[in-house]
């Protein structure tokens, strides 16, 4: 069974790699995003952040995907950032992003956040259509300061 659980400091090498071969494999812009931030070698420590989390699926020790939410700098203070949303290629399909972007919208509501925010990138196309199915609405603005400067599909829901 596939297990879900928060991120541990052993899991920054294989999730940055993830993360990083995600975006190769759909030709996606690696300056101004997740690709070049330096924060993405260092997951654990940067959901050591008060009211955030990042959830990773695993099954038999190999990590199957991961996403969490982040207090973003900038962002209204109700609202929080859907980040970290990979998965491999083999874990596609399988249900189980939805499970972890469930997981880490019901927690966006345990931290006291009446909105969650995304940034996204075209080549992205299917997880979008998985925001819309989640209800979240495009933006025509970025909200908050991410850095991701690359990114140019902004999404909201309300909780």
């Amino acid at each position: 069974p596939v297990k879900i659980r928060q991120v541990k400091e052993t899991d920054n090498p294989l999730l940055s790699k993830m993360i990083r071969k995600v975006f190769e494999e759909h030709d996606a812009p690696r300056k101004g995003t997740v690709y070049s931030d330096p924060t993405t070698d260092f997951l654990y420590e940067l959901f050591q952040t008060e009211k955030s989390i990042l959830w990773v699926a695993e099954k038999n020790s190999e990590i199957l995907g991961c996403c969490g939410v982040y207090p973003t700098t900038g962002l209204p203070k109700q609202c929080v950032e859907l980040v970290k949303f990979y998965l491999p290629k083999e874990s596609r399909g399988k249900g189980i992003g939805k499970i972890l972007m469930e997981k880490s919208i019901d927690w966006a509501e345990k931290f006291g956040y009446s909105e969650v925010y995304i940034e996204s990138l075209p080549q992205f196309s299917k997880a979008i259509n998985m925001y819309q199915k989640q209800g979240f609405i495009k933006l025509n603005n970025p909200l908050g300061t991410s850095g991701h400067t690359s990114c140019n599909i902004w999404m909201l829901k309300k909780l």
